[in-house]
């Protein structure tokens, strides 16, 4: 999905744990969707994410300095890790696909995205 945010990330690990929590809420509404649909559950949805730091900071539910200061309403992906119901992975900067369509991007790394 491409919108505007309605925030101000003080860092990248902020601004990647708010768009997981965000994704996280896209992917629990499919997820119930296709239950209500199809009459069956889903395994663990993986969401990719290329900064470690959000993925530890979702997997941790202890509130840190660090991340005090990060709206309440993005730490519902914790309880979604919690739940088992949103996994967040590790993806390496040169695996990241979707780089093709937000950044300019060298020949060969551009072809190899494209293929």
């Amino acid at each position: 999905m491409s919108k505007k945010y309605k925030f101000l990330a003080l860092s990248t690990t902020e601004a990647e744990y708010i768009a997981a929590s965000m994704a996280s809420c896209e992917a629990v509404w499919l997820r119930k969707l296709f239950s209500e649909l199809f009459g069956f559950t889903l395994d663990t949805t993986v969401i990719l994410c290329d900064i470690q730091s959000g993925i530890r900071l979702s997997e941790n539910p202890v509130f840190h300095d660090r991340s005090k200061h990060i709206d309440i309403r993005y730490h519902y992906i914790r309880d979604m890790v919690q739940w088992g119901a949103i996994r967040l992975q590790h993806i390496g900067t040169d695996e990241q696909v979707a780089d093709i369509l937000t950044k300019t991007l060298g020949k060969v790394k551009f072809l190899t995205f494209r293929e």
